[in-house]
């Protein structure tokens, strides 16, 4: 009786949970409007519960009562039956309830495990063309996406069930006599084995299906021999075949069983021959044949066999990840003297990006928190933003609410839920700008206008509605109870302004209303919080805001999407948009490589402000949708970005086909803030290491493939150099580009190999690649931070700017500019003193042309590019060449070849010195004498200042005209002199 109470209690608070749980739900998905969601995947879900649970639990029911029903009347006398006696005993008054117990049951299970396939299901309802066909069987690759995995869940369910059917019978038999074990005559009465050897021969026919579905799956599996994913020569001539053959001899192995025994012989010898010949047949002809062809035919020739199937797998992989159309383009990278065009560039060096957003979040909270209970999370991100005409990148943070920020008097209920409710405005620096060694802020003031230091006076990027309800920092227990009050009475805590504090009312639409009783009693229950029906905040006005996080809303709303680990914040329309990337995938793309999303998609920065992606084995991959939430009222919208893509149609049609909002209703302004995803990206990025090289016998050889490198500051840390935005013009490009970039080393070297950017032009995805020769010996990203960090006259001063390991010296992005056939290295120095809540200042930069060798360590990048002319010059004078000429932005057409002018004796003695205290530098590095060493290094920039002002008035170039290239403000004191 206690037992059953208890069962009871745990059944009854088990349904209420799900009950209220899917309430909740529903009314969630009302406010989003994506009601359609909710009950399409409910329903979905129940009736495949329903389906497959009743088949399962009829097709075992049916077995036990069939095996029930022919169970023989008489038994002969033995000990083996006077023991089953009682058994038999027990179970037959109630054979009817334990057939149905033990069905449902089981039952329950298959229909558990049946829901959880909703994805496959709808996918397979909805499946689209792909018009394109497999290389192999000349079968749209829709089949394989759509229709093979729903065939092969069928067939293991199949399976399930006959097997089960099996076992419950052969017990069944046994205990009412109709199979033993010992006694003389016959083992078995004829009923079970026309029972039991029909049960086996659906099994060996289900083997048969499986042999036909064996076949497709060729084009799924690993190509050992060739390294490639897809049908290789043994598996078209020999193992595809072998499955059909099988196919057939199934066919015919379980025509025999039925036939032997029950029509012919009426034993069981014949069949498990039949069944022995089967599997003699699948080991000779699907496993020894197959591995013959492999090791005798194959492996002696592996190229010349292999070649047309590892064309059909560079082909299938470059299509499905969307890196078929790759912008291949040769650079020379070369590794000269820095030329002088640098300092009169107008498209590459005004645009480099000083600031590092991985660096700058507590430079932001410091800067921009004004209460403890905001945070600007662990990572800022970069978007651009037009502003006064000019289009450039910034580094943009949002001042969200940190729960965990609160103090213990602020944490209680009403605080936490009721009062700090919301964040406060966008946060934005220019991303190549530097003030005072800290960046330049122009958005997201607290107060009406902002300072005169390193604030603009007004906020240019404006925001009409500032106020952050939804944002990253939000987790699941984050919730908000918002609303009236009462006339005047503003009970949340809005900003801070000056020595007063702003409160506010929310008056947006956001929020599932939860002024009725039954409302707050359910989500009493829900959120286990009595104060939702004791408390006076909670009224006729008030609506309850959860599952905040804009990420975490997306993916409710489209199940059915990966989400890209970094949304990002935007100003559209006066509002605070949070964007976010979601992707279709696939894992039976035929003849495609396979990669582990999560593992091609980690880096540096993964768990750093960037969500990690789920272990899951992919083949195919889209940007198909780009979502939006609104920070304000958490407005949820799903745009289709790849038009084109078969998987997003499926989707679409699955729910009701208005899921997704047509990419041509996307807004100008939107479409302005979208960028290239970083995950994907990362995806395309590591394929592209192999997949860049179309040729099968290249490919086979592997001698051009590339690598991404470990990120350069922490090389041994076995982590990937994160890929970076930037607002830049490649080689090849009419104009700068917000683009996402990334350095590639050949495989198992660290000199360059490539640059890869992407980026977005009309609309359309762009991935273009700059591939240096294969002789080059231009250094890749680890090796450019070690020569650059480890110069004669670099060392030093790192060493001085982490005074004595009182402050710790923090790198930047190191950037890897295409310039003038060569390549320009950029990476901020950032310093962060180990004094409480101190933070990381920008108080110099690293730059370098070529290798190491041109390293200079600036107080600012206009004077670092100052620096490497200089080095450039001195270079080409000490190799007896004349100092290059700077290239103007639109030089005027030559009117004939001239010869170089001469180099004045003033000039060439300016150069002389410098080469010298290039020379004293090294030699007093060298000697370990610090007094020496800072004498020499103030000499060195005496001798190059010399020597700028000898190139100036050689050329009749006043120095009053020299072009800044930056807008970067330089540091407040120059570069520290090393002290003993």
């Amino acid at each position: 009786m206690t037992v059953g109470v208890l069962v009871g209690v745990f059944v009854l608070f088990t349904l209420l949970g799900w009950g209220v749980n899917a309430w909740t739900d529903w009314l969630w998905f009302d406010e989003v409007k994506y009601t359609e969601v909710f009950s399409t995947v409910l329903t979905t879900r129940l009736l495949l519960f329903l389906a497959v649970g009743a088949a399962m639990a009829v097709v075992i029911g049916g077995n036990l009562y069939l095996a029930y029903r022919l169970r023989p009347l008489l038994r002969p006398h033995s000990s083996e039956q006077q023991t089953l006696d009682r058994y038999r005993v027990a179970l037959t008054p109630r054979m009817g309830i334990w057939i149905t117990v033990v069905s449902v049951v089981v039952g329950l299970f298959a229909g558990l495990s049946a829901q959880g396939r909703w994805e496959t299901w709808m996918l397979f309802r909805n499946a689209q063309p792909f018009n394109k066909t497999d290389p192999i069987f000349n079968i749209d690759i829709g089949f394989y996406v759509f229709q093979y995995p729903f065939f092969r869940y069928l067939l293991g369910v199949g399976f399930t069930a006959v097997v089960l059917a099996v076992i419950g019978s052969l017990a069944v038999h046994y205990i009412f006599g109709g199979v033993r074990l010992q006694g003389g005559g016959d083992r078995i009465t004829n009923a079970a084995r026309a029972h039991l050897t029909t049960l086996v021969a659906v099994f060996v026919l289900f083997k048969a299906v499986a042999y036909v579905l064996d076949r497709r799956a060729l084009l799924l599996s690993y190509n050992e021999g060739a390294k490639v994913y897809g049908a290789g020569y043994a598996d078209v001539n020999a193992l595809l075949p072998a499955k059909e053959i099988l196919g057939y001899i199934s066919i015919v192995v379980a025509i025999a069983i039925i036939l032997f025994s029950n029509a012919i012989i009426r034993n069981l010898v014949w069949p498990g021959v039949s069944l022995a010949l089967l599997g003699i047949s699948a080991v000779a002809i699907g496993g020894i044949y197959p591995s013959a062809v492999q090791s005798f035919e194959v492996n002696p020739s592996t190229l010349d066999k292999e070649r047309p199937y590892i064309k059909n797998s560079i082909e299938a992989t470059r299509d499905a990840f969307g890196i078929a159309n790759v912008d291949m383009r040769a650079y020379p990278g070369a590794s000269g003297a820095p030329p002088a065009s640098l300092a009169t560039d107008t498209s590459i060096v005004p645009n480099i990006r000083l600031l590092d957003p991985q660096l700058l979040s507590e430079t932001y909270t410091q800067l921009q928190q004004a209460r403890g209970f905001y945070n600007f999370g662990e990572k800022l991100d970069i978007d651009r933003y037009a502003v006064n005409g000019n289009t450039q990148d910034y580094v943009v943070g949002v001042r969200e609410i940190n729960y965990r920020g609160l103090t213990a008097q602020q944490s209680n209920w009403l605080n936490r839920h009721t009062i700090y409710t919301h964040g406060y405005g966008v946060v934005a620096a220019p991303a190549n700008r530097v003030c005072n060694e800290q960046p330049y802020f122009v958005s997201g003031f607290l107060g009406d206008e902002g300072s005169d230091g390193c604030q603009s006076p007004t906020e240019e990027i404006k925001t009409a509605q500032p106020r952050i309800y939804y944002g990253e920092q939000m987790e699941d227990g984050d919730y908000a109870v918002v609303g009236s009050r009462g006339e005047g009475n503003n009970a949340e805590f809005d900003r801070p302004t000056g020595s007063n504090e702003q409160y506010y009312t929310y008056d947006g639409a956001g929020g599932v209303p939860i002024g009725s009783f039954a409302r707050r009693l359910l989500y009493t229950i829900k959120m286990q919080e009595t104060n939702f029906l004791l408390s006076e905040a909670v009224n006729d006005n008030s609506k309850l805001m959860y599952v905040r996080n804009p990420r975490d809303r997306v993916a409710k709303v489209a199940p059915f999407l990966k989400l890209d680990g970094d949304p990002y914040p935007a100003v559209v329309g006066g509002r605070v948009t949070w964007i976010v990337d979601g992707y279709t995938t696939s894992s039976t793309y035929p003849n495609s490589e396979r990669v582990n999303l999560q593992s091609v998609t980690s880096d540096e920065l993964t768990g750093q402000g960037t969500v990690a992606q789920v272990r899951e084995e992919i083949n195919y991959i889209r940007n198909s949708v780009k979502a939006t939430v609104d920070a304000y009222d958490g407005t949820v919208k799903l745009y289709q970005w790849d038009d084109q893509d078969p998987v997003l149609k499926a989707w679409n049609k699955a729910f009701g086909g208005n899921l997704i909002t047509p990419k041509a209703e996307i807004p100008a302004e939107l479409s302005a803030h979208l960028r290239y995803p970083a995950d994907l990206f990362k995806v395309q990025r590591d394929l592209l290491a192999r997949y860049h090289v179309s040729e099968p016998n290249e490919f086979f050889s592997g001698q051009d493939y590339w690598e991404v490198p470990n990120a350069p500051d922490d090389p041994d840390g076995g982590q990937k150099q994160p890929p970076y935005y930037l607002m830049t013009q490649m080689p090849g490009q009419a104009e700068p580009r917000f683009q996402l970039t990334s350095a590639v080393t050949p495989r198992g070297r660290q000199n360059l190999a490539a640059i890869i950017s992407a980026s977005y032009v009309d609309g359309q995805p762009k991935l273009e690649a700059l591939e240096l020769p294969d002789q080059s010996v231009v250094s890749g990203p680890v090796q450019v931070h070690q020569q650059m960090t480890n110069a004669t006259d670099v060392r030093g001063q790192l060493s001085v700017l982490a005074a004595d390991g009182k402050a710790e010296v923090q790198y930047g992005n190191l950037l890897s500019l295409p310039f003038d056939n060569g390549m320009l290295y950029v990476e901020p120095v950032y310093v962060k003193s180990n004094q409480q809540n101190a933070y990381p200042l920008l108080q110099r930069v690293l730059l370098s042309y070529g290798d190491g060798s041109n390293a200079v360590l600036a107080s600012s990048l206009q004077q670092g590019i100052k620096e490497l002319v200089a080095k450039g010059d001195a270079q080409r004078q000490a190799a007896g060449q004349p100092p290059a000429q700077p290239t103007q932005p639109n030089p005027p057409p030559a009117a004939g070849d001239q010869p170089p002018p001469a180099m004045s004796p003033e000039l060439a003695l300016a150069a002389q010195r410098v080469s010298d205290a290039i020379t004293e530098v090294e030699a007093a590095q060298a000697s370990g004498d610090f007094d020496r060493y800072g004498k020499a290094l103030t000499d060195l920039k005496t001798a190059t200042d010399a020597f700028q002002a000898a190139q100036r008035t050689a050329t009749n170039r006043p120095a009053t005209t020299t072009p800044t290239p930056t807008p970067t403000a330089p540091a407040s004191a120059p570069p520290p002199t090393p002290q003993g």
